[in-house]
């Protein structure tokens, strides 16, 4: 009877070590998946790099990334016959040499863009895109979009993206995001 107490007790305190040290290797194997980087990291994240648009100052590298993307889409847009006229406001200030309205315009944009790729250090304080697309709310706005005002949008920034060497896979998912705002965005 002590030999079958003092054999359990060794199984007991045997198993008990083997059951701890399973344990541990599982810490040291962490199966805890990593979380996949934003969009915004993606682009370039937090990281601080020289802004070539203002000489001695210092921007986010991914929301560079997004300015770069936001200007260049916008005079894709400003040549796009079929969006051309949603904007004669901001078309009419450029030819006027006046880019007071291009400067605000690709504020907010690249506001909305970065945070919604995933930004924590910036905040959107535009209008919300229903607002932001309805002439009636939106002077700057000269009608309202349908879904092939919208389709040529999405392809006029995938111009604009690939005009500054974005790689395939984050087009698709900056695709990925605009394609939610086409109920807020397409009002007839």
């Amino acid at each position: 009877m002590k030999m079958l107490s003092k054999f359990g007790v060794l199984l007991l305190v045997g198993s008990i070590g083997f059951m701890s040290s399973c344990k541990d290797d599982d810490k040291d194997d962490d199966m805890t998946p990593t979380p996949e980087p934003t969009l915004y990291e993606k682009v370039g994240g937090t990281e601080m790099v020289s802004d070539p648009a203002n000489a001695g100052a210092m921007i986010e590298k991914g929301r560079l990334s997004f300015r770069a993307v936001v200007d260049s889409t916008i005079f894709v847009i400003a040549g796009d016959t079929v969006l051309q006229p949603f904007f004669p406001v901001l078309l009419g200030e450029v030819q006027n040499n006046d880019l007071s309205g291009f400067a605000v315009l690709s504020k907010n944009l690249t506001d909305f863009f970065s945070v919604a790729a995933g930004a924590e250090n910036y905040t959107y304080s535009g209008m919300n895109m229903v607002d932001a697309h309805d002439p009636a709310k939106n002077s700057r706005m000269a009608m309202k979009s349908d879904d092939a005002a919208f389709d040529a949008f999405v392809a006029d920034v995938v111009i604009g993206a690939q005009q500054n060497d974005v790689p395939n896979d984050i087009i698709a998912e900056v695709g990925e995001l605009l394609e939610t705002l086409r109920d807020d965005v397409v009002q007839k």
